[in-house]
């Protein structure tokens, strides 16, 4: 399961999504809008899309996921729209029977959706220097 939304994340949907009678671990991710960039204070973030690229990204990365662990089911949601610090951006959630699974499939998830989906960002500064923000390059640590 996957979407792009432009309303608040339902955490309480997206892992009973994932839920599964054989899975030992469920893990669940959540991105949220920081107060800070580097020095500059944030306000908050506008998140565009291009929604049906954007779906087709996140659908090949789910299928690459569970083609590359033994997972039982995966789930991403990634909001559009003003979100302001604290609210929640991205959330991906899988469920395998062992931890480790989990672990590794849902850091390769998020790294590749931050990667290689067409969502971009503007930071709203509080004193109104609004800037659009570059993109992660896969393998950074620090986002």
């Amino acid at each position: 399961m996957y979407s792009i939304v432009d309303h608040p994340i339902n955490i309480e949907e997206l892992l009973g999504c994932i839920r599964d009678d054989s899975a030992g671990a469920s893990l669940l991710f959540l991105g949220t809008v920081r107060d800070h960039n580097d020095r500059t204070k944030v306000a908050g973030i506008y998140y565009e899309a291009y929604v049906k690229m954007a779906k087709q990204a996140i659908a090949k990365i789910e299928k690459e996921t569970l083609n590359s662990w033994k997972l039982k089911r995966f789930a991403a949601v990634h909001r559009i729209g003003h979100l302001k610090v604290g609210d929640i951006s991205v959330a991906i959630a899988v469920s395998s029977e062992h931890r480790n699974e989990a672990f590794e499939a849902g850091r390769y998830a998020i790294d590749r959706i931050k990667s290689e989906v067409p969502i971009w960002k503007k930071e709203r500064t509080t004193t109104g220097n609004d800037s659009w923000v570059e993109g992660t390059p896969l393998g950074w640590d620090n986002y």
